[in-house]
């Protein structure tokens, strides 16, 4: 499954920081930040639930760039 977010993040640095963080995070198989549009492209391994993922890719996300934000909704 695939699914895109809405990001806020004030460099490019910090948007490549946060990509690798979310590739990183467990359930996660690609994740793609996309700077010039604030968007975050995730697929999600099978059988995984987005919804606790994107918590935890919010979660790696804060700690390698604190003022960043990851929108859910």
């Amino acid at each position: 499954m695939k699914k895109s977010y809405k990001i806020d993040v004030d460099c490019a640095n910090c948007a490549n920081k946060m990509e690798e963080a979310a590739r990183r995070t467990p359930g996660v198989k690609t994740a793609v930040v996309n700077f010039m549009t604030l968007k975050m492209n995730v697929e999600f391994e099978d059988g995984q639930d987005p919804a606790a993922v994107m918590e935890q890719v919010r979660k790696n996300c804060k700690r390698v760039e604190s003022d960043c934000e990851v929108f859910l909704s």
